[in-house]
Parts: C-alpha cells; sequence; structure tokens
C-alpha cells in the first residue's frame, strides 16, 4: 500500500463545543484546502502551555467539513494534556501532524457492501461519524449502534442520524434499550455486510466475537496507547498474525482476522 502523505498544520480554532462535562469537539481550519484525510485515521496534536505533557496527544479524525474546510476532533478530558486543549477558545493556533495510520475499509474482500454496522462507544464514537458520512457519499447504507453508561453520556447523534439510522444502548436504560450493545435486537432482526468498531477493548471484543461467529466480517479500531504516531517508539505494539505490529502505523483499524483475540 502506498504511504500517504503527512502534513504538519498549524490550524486555526475556529470554534469549541462543549458537549459533555467530559468532551468538547474542536473545529479546527486553515486558509489552505485541508490535505486528504480518510476515516479511522488520526492526528497527533502538541498541547502547548502544559509543561507536564512532554508528547503529542494521538486524537482520533471525527469529520472533514471540506465545505467549511474544517478538522473536526472529539477531545476527551482525561489528563493534564487534554484538559489543556479543552481550554483552545476561538483564534488559538493548534499544531498537529497526519493524517496518520490506516483507517476503515469500504469494501469487503471482492463483494460490494450494502449494509454496515457502525458501533461505538464512550469517545470510540468519535471516528465512526466520518465514516458514516464516507459510506452514504458512496451509496452504502450505514447504520450506527451507540452504546453509553447513560443518556448523558450519548454525543453527536443529531450529528450521526444525518448519515444512517442511529440505535442505542445505555447500561442504566435511560435511553435506547437498556445493556450493552452486543445485546440490541438489531443484532437479531438485521443481517450486516460488514461491521466496524471503535471503543473500549471489552466493547470491542465483544462485537467482534459476536461477527466471529455469524460469520461477518469485522474491523476494530484499537486504543493502544501511541507517543510518536509514526511507528518509531513500540510503544504502541500488537500482537497479530503477522507478528508484532505498530498500531499507530500498521492500523489503528484492524480486520480480527488479523488479530490474536480468542473468538
Amino acid at each position: 500500500m502506498e504511504e500517504q502523505k503527512k502534513y504538519v498544520l498549524d490550524l486555526s480554532v475556529a470554534g469549541v463545543e462543549r458537549l459533555h462535562e467530559r468532551y468538547v469537539l474542536l473545529h479546527l481550519t486553515q486558509k489552505e484546502q485541508l490535505p486528504p484525510m480518510m476515516p479511522g485515521q488520526f492526528v497527533e496534536v502538541r498541547v502547548d502551555r502544559s509543561p507536564g505533557t512532554f508528547l503529542r496527544r494521538p486524537i482520533s479524525i471525527n469529520f472533514v467539513d471540506r465545505q467549511r474546510n474544517e478538522l473536526w476532533l472529539l477531545v476527551a478530558m482525561v489528563g493534564e494534556g487534554t484538559r489543556q486543549l479543552a481550554c483552545l477558545k476561538e483564534g488559538d493556533v493548534l499544531n498537529v501532524v497526519g493524517p496518520l495510520g490506516h483507517g476503515f475499509t469500504c469494501q469487503s474482500g471482492a463483494t460490494a457492501l450494502h449494509d454496515v454496522l457502525l458501533v461505538g462507544g464512550g469517545v470510540g464514537v468519535a471516528p465512526l461519524l466520518y465514516q458514516g458520512a464516507f459510506l452514504k457519499s458512496l451509496g452504502v447504507k450505514p447504520t450506527f449502534l451507540l452504546g453509553a453508561r447513560t443518556s448523558k453520556d450519548l454525543l453527536m447523534l443529531d450529528e450521526f442520524r444525518k448519515y444512517g439510522e442511529v440505535y442505542i444502548t445505555t447500561e442504566d436504560g435511560s435511553e435506547g434499550e437498556k445493556g450493552f450493545v452486543t445485546q440490541h435486537t438489531i443484532l437479531q432482526k438485521q443481517r450486516f455486510d460488514l461491521i466496524q468498531t471503535c471503543g473500549p477493548t471489552p466493547m470491542m471484543r465483544a462485537v467482534a466475537r459476536y461477527a466471529y461467529q455469524q460469520g461477518i466480517d469485522c474491523e476494530v479500531s484499537l486504543e493502544n496507547m501511541m507517543a510518536c504516531g509514526l511507528g518509531a517508539c513500540l510503544c504502541c505494539v500488537e500482537k497479530t498474525t503477522e507478528g508484532n505490529l505498530c498500531v499507530c502505523k500498521e492500523g489503528p483499524v484492524f480486520n480480527i482476522k488479523r488479530l490474536l483475540w480468542q473468538l
């Protein structure tokens, strides 16, 4: 596969949306046209004004709005670095490197896709919005299955509904069906050509197990700890059928057939 060109970009903050007490959505832009970016890829973000943050932070590409020339990043505030990113204001400049990694595919083997299920949990829903929009632009039908602890933890539902049907599970039953995503009745009612998922590892393993048992092709977006984003530091290594691979360079999206998961 041909290596995609990477860019170092100083992007201007066009807007900041606080979606939740723990999540903010950054709208980033520049005067020049943003470079090509594919769903499932990520960027490495430099955190300024944070003396304790030495490394860039990897953040999934949430969406690319070509009309507004905006890159959207959904930031979960989990540490000093991401809390500092959440303090950005309109007009601030954010330095990013990207796009990095290999994202989701849009075909299953030699078979054209018709029905794709996109399963997300927590901040893992982030890359699925751009993938859903991309699939729809190709005439492929995306269905979203989004899980959260409570209704308050569900993110960007109106955006997801622009591109496909949205089904929901919450652990407390406050919205959608009560339980986990793998317990949703849509999985018994509808057959899918491909499942693509991102979120907590236990959730992705459960989704992968379901897909394997049903004979459905499945891709997972791994969230191993990444530092360099270029495959140099080896801190994000995952054991695969091809040996140890750097998730940041060979992934973050992998077909489950390549992973040594017990399904």
